[in-house]
């Protein structure tokens, strides 16, 4: 097994990636050039569809496990949005997974425990489906099978880095009742998650999900959202809650280039429905940084209380955004989670030869909320490069030091995105 030490680095790993997407580069390329001619000539048609081409090579280096993962998946998303027709309009999107190459990861149905788990299971299936009625400027419903983000995706997300989405089969309203604000709504009854319909845990049934989320932009503050999410989960009664929250984002001008940017956010979150539990638990964030001439810098504290029984969870979010990359807190410890970080990244502007080019680094201190255990702590590093408007390189890194909490792990990541 290829061991790399938090700060080190070994290029065998890396020249198996850069190999294997070169080569995928070459043939995806091919396939766009009718895909391209079909779009423009639809341009008089009624709809308009579209197509997004994703490689992914993911390796995985987990120190309890006695296999490396190797995971090369190709995602194949493509669909049809018709135009509107008076306010009515729909869209039906398909999605499949690939494998490419030998089955060396366990995607998390195929059984293959003795690897470290890439949540990337082969799969062909509907990924949206929805009907879209806007009566109003200011008004729209939906209804169907949909991807919903709120805010930062801390609490509701569609798990986009994943190959597979996390959708709802929902119906949902959105008003915009004066400039600057707005409020959603849904109700949703099934959750389709990032698994896949063959897994155990991949679609959640019979729910009574009530969000609602509202924002209104401030001048001179920032945006306010308050929110409210109800989960009545009886395929996953340890995830059901109810969580009440706000939160505040905004950017004040500097001296200079210079910009403050800030976030700070608190939620309360209780048991609902069938959870076996009897908790009342906080959540709270706090991220101030500043911005200047393409240098964005943050430090962060990010609290999930837990009471050493049971600890606040988020079940429906962009869980691999947050808590380091290396998913080792995709569930809250019954400890809670502490989270120190630092986030500092660099874009390339027009003239460098490398525009769009962005670098981003952030480091991890974990631990618990409930006593002082210390968890461990973690490395993160991405590259992103827009080859083209369409186009995009993507290179990714994680390393976990455990300290009292999991084991050591460390990813890579090399993707090649093509969409049209």
């Amino acid at each position: 097994m290829t061991r790399i030490k938090y700060f080190g680095w070994q290029p065998p790993i890396w020249a198996i990636m850069k190999t294997k997407i070169l080569s995928l580069a070459a043939s995806s390329l091919a396939i766009l050039a009718p895909v391209t001619a079909m779009a423009q000539s639809g341009d008089d048609l009624p709809f308009d569809p579209y197509l997004d081409l994703r490689y992914r090579l993911e390796v995985v280096d987990q120190e309890n496990l006695p296999e490396d993962a190797t995971a090369s998946t190709l995602r194949i998303r493509g669909g049809v949005e018709t135009d509107e027709w008076n306010g009515l309009s729909a869209l039906v999107e398909g999605e499949a997974v690939v494998r490419i190459g030998a089955d060396d990861f366990n995607d998390t149905v195929n059984g293959l425990t003795e690897f470290p788990v890439v949540a990337d299971p082969s799969d062909v299936l509907l990924n949206r489906a929805l009907v879209r009625w806007r009566p109003h400027e200011s008004v729209e419903a939906v209804v169907g099978r949909q991807k919903v983000n709120f805010d930062n995706q801390r609490w509701i997300g569609s798990v986009d880095w994943r190959q597979n989405d996390q959708t709802f089969d929902l119906a949902q309203i959105t008003v915009k009742p004066i400039e600057g604000a707005r409020v959603d709504y849904f109700h949703a009854w099934r959750v389709n998650r990032i698994f896949g319909p063959d897994s155990p845990q991949g679609i959640w049934r019979d729910n009574d999900i009530h969000n609602i989320h509202a924002s209104y932009a401030i001048p001179s503050i920032g945006t306010v959202s308050a929110y409210g999410y109800f989960l009545d989960m009886p395929d996953a009664p340890a995830a059901s809650s109810q969580t009440l929250g706000v939160r505040l984002t905004g950017t004040q001008p500097l001296s200079g280039e210079a910009t403050l940017l800030y976030a700070a956010e608190y939620a309360n979150q209780r048991d609902l429905g069938l959870n076996p539990a009897d908790f009342s638990l906080d959540y709270l964030l706090i991220e101030p940084g500043i911005s200047v001439s393409g240098f964005t810098a943050k430090a962060g504290f990010e609290r999930l209380e837990g009471n050493g029984a049971v600890a606040l969870q988020t079940p429906l979010a962009t869980l691999h955004a947050f808590n380091g990359w290396a998913d080792k807190f995709l569930a809250t410890p019954p400890g809670g989670l502490r989270d120190f970080y630092g986030d500092i990244s660099y874009r390339f502007g027009e003239g460098s030869g490398l525009n769009g080019l962005t670098l981003r680094g952030i480091v991890h201190d974990f631990g618990a909320t409930a006593t002082d255990q210390a968890y461990g702590r973690e490395l993160n590093l991405l590259a992103v490069y827009p080859i083209r408007s369409n186009i995009t390189l993507l290179a990714k890194f994680a390393h976990y030091d455990a300290d009292g909490f999991s084991v050591d792990t460390t990813k890579g990541w090399l993707q090649l995105q093509v969409t049209f």
